[in-house]
């Protein structure tokens, strides 16, 4: 156990610290992409899909977090295409799997003889009680999607920035869409257990809206959502500890308090200098 200070004096908070920083960091970079291509909801559409996962993985008696990947890889494989292919739109297709995925859920997990805590931990979250291994397995997904967005940011910028553009230039535009949705359900399944499935996508999406105020490119934007999703679990796993709040959300309702407090100031301080806010909206064609 490392000598850390009060509140993570114990390894329990030691260990969830470690995974609130790696989703912290690596949801807001994912979400980034995201909210650039409007896809904000795309987090929720495959978190059910995942929680389908879970249901299925306590049906088998599997490792859950195995079955959640791999429903959701697919699921996230599949809303791309239908949305590629232009049968239907893109928050359609989320719509579709958004509640297949929920229903599934429903009934899988009814099927169990396991629906107790074990279920509501994955959809609340439940990073006090992550295990070394569980510690282990968030950070190995969370360095992954590092390390792909570090691989292909560059490349993905552009295709979401203007997909036909990217196309005329030659680049690999599916290759790169079907590797976004990849990532994004890798994401979802390292962070469910940090806040759970239910507000996953909520830790992609408010450190980058907060990030959108201040960010003038594209890059800004990506290193202060990082920075705001990492300090938003660093300070709601300490509140979470010293007031006995549910930490899952709890980090989530900083991660939101901080939009609220950086996008009044950016209005007051623009009302000041006599300039229109133009808070939400998407900084930068540039990198």
């Amino acid at each position: 156990m490392l000598p850390l200070p009060y509140p993570f004096d114990r390894e329990y908070m030691q260990l969830a610290l470690v995974s609130g920083i790696a989703m912290g960091t690596a949801a807001p970079l994912v979400g980034a992409f995201l909210v650039q291509r409007r896809l904000s909801l795309m987090g929720d559409g495959i978190g059910h899909l995942a929680f389908a996962g879970v249901a299925g993985g306590l049906l088998l008696e599997v490792w859950p977090v195995a079955t959640a990947l791999l429903v959701a890889v697919a699921g996230a494989l599949a809303i791309e295409r239908l949305r590629g292919r232009g049968r239907v739109s893109g928050d359609l297709a989320l719509a579709l799997f958004f509640y297949a995925g929920i229903a599934a859920g429903v009934v899988l997990a009814g099927a169990s003889d396991r629906f107790d805590a074990t279920v509501l931990s994955y959809l609340f979250g439940s990073i006090l009680t992550v295990s070394a291994a569980d510690t282990w397995t968030v950070l190995a997904l969370g360095v992954a999607v590092l390390a792909t967005m570090a691989l292909i940011g560059r490349a993905l910028f552009a295709v979401v920035l203007d997909e036909e553009s990217a196309r005329v230039a030659g680049l690999p535009v599916d290759a790169l869409n079907g590797a976004l949705a990849v990532v994004v359900a890798v994401t979802i399944v390292a962070a469910m257990r940090v806040v759970g499935i239910l507000l996953v996508a909520a830790l992609m999406v408010l450190p980058v809206a907060t990030a959108q105020v201040l960010g003038r490119s594209f890059r800004t934007t990506v290193g202060l959502a990082m920075a705001v999703g990492v300090g938003s679990s660093v300070v709601g796993l300490g509140a979470a500890r010293q007031w006995g709040l549910p930490p899952g959300g709890t980090i989530v309702l900083v991660a939101a308090g901080a939009f609220g407090v950086v996008s009044l100031t950016a209005e007051r301080l623009l009302r000041r200098a006599g300039r229109a806010p133009a808070l939400g909206s998407v900084p930068g064609t540039s990198r």
